[in-house]
């Protein structure tokens, strides 16, 4: 028998953010989350950095996440964990953690799949965002990854379009690094973005398959334009950084959306979701936001804090699993390559 009021604890450590949060009934009760700075030092993040930091985040993260919720450890129903996909040594603290937890309570033990609950976090409940009806199609958008996933039912997704080589936000993070910005670099090309004019330079969109993506020859363009420019006036960069960052992402931006529109005139679904750290990116949130009234689609963003990697996606898809006792055993080990 389902109880009254169920109250599950989910766990991210999929990457470089140590997070918790805890669900009751589809509402988040709390949502913490521990970013770790110190991969700033070194442009990107470091693997063995990041697994140790989980280390000395994830007690105090899991308790801060109880205390806000108001609630005690023993009144948990299930714990949710990501087993993947991810950096290997992340995740395995997360799962040894959670597999330690579920078994001290006596409690089910639930994996989910990091990819799975960036889309299925436009299920939690909250004022500023609507619900998505099945069929729906989702634009998966992050450093890691860049998909076109068409889902069907809460577990049923199948990808249809996917990057070739690199993803969307590690295309923005290494340009920022070609144009001398700080890690994560993605954000303030963002920022710079709104002060430029977008048509100010011309950057080549990729030429793959209708629904695929590639971004690492658009790196090279970048890297070819700043050596040109620059070898004939060093100071270009300084003198044109919010014209190049309005063009980037002007480019970036106008080839994701040929993709989805490609998607929905294929699939005949009118109704898209983001998700992923890049759905925080304003330039796509408007341009997905104007297909509204241009084409007649049903789109539904992500509120901020649910964009980037966090726990409360975690825990709604350990509820939704919860719902359906998709249950997972002690035995289960963390997955650095996960399929949906």
């Amino acid at each position: 028998m389902t109880p009254i009021h169920t109250y599950i604890l989910g766990i991210e450590s999929s990457c470089d953010d140590t997070a918790a949060a805890v669900i009751k009934n589809g509402s988040i009760l709390s949502n913490v989350v521990a970013t770790q700075s110190i991969h700033k030092e070194y442009g990107g993040v470091v693997p063995e950095l990041a697994s140790r930091a989980h280390q000395q985040n994830i007690v105090p993260v899991v308790q801060l996440a109880l205390q806000k919720a108001n609630i005690d450890k023993k009144q948990l129903n299930a714990i949710a964990f990501t087993r993947g996909p991810g950096l290997m040594g992340s995740l395995l603290v997360g799962t040894s953690f959670a597999k330690s937890l579920a078994m001290g309570l006596e409690v089910p033990l639930i994996e989910v799949n990091h990819m799975q609950a960036h889309i299925l976090a436009h299920f939690i409940k909250t004022d500023e965002q609507s619900i998505p009806t099945f069929p729906f199609l989702a634009m998966t958008i992050s450093g890691g990854h860049t998909q076109i996933v068409k889902v069907t039912d809460y577990f049923q997704m199948e990808v249809i379009g996917q990057t070739l080589d690199d993803a969307v936000g590690e295309a923005f993070d290494k340009s920022a690094k070609l144009l001398g910005l700080p890690y994560p670099g993605g954000p303030l090309i963002d920022q710079y973005a709104s002060l430029g004019n977008p048509k100010a330079f011309l950057f080549p969109k990729p030429k793959v398959g209708p629904l695929d993506f590639s971004f690492s020859g658009l790196k090279t363009a970048v890297l070819y334009f700043i050596e040109k420019n620059s070898k004939d006036n060093p100071e270009f960069i300084k003198e044109n950084l919010n014209d190049i960052c309005a063009s980037l992402q002007f480019t970036i931006v106008d080839y994701l959306m040929d993709k989805v529109k490609n998607a929905v005139k294929q699939t005949k679904i009118k109704t898209v979701a983001i998700g992923g750290g890049v759905s925080a990116n304003s330039g796509i949130r408007k341009a997905l936001q104007e297909t509204e009234s241009n084409l007649g689609w049903k789109v539904h963003i992500p509120k901020f804090e649910y964009c980037t990697d966090n726990a409360a996606m975690i825990a709604i898809v350990g509820e939704l699993k919860y719902q359906q006792k998709l249950f997972t055993s002690n035995a289960v080990v963390a997955k650095a390559r996960m399929k949906y």
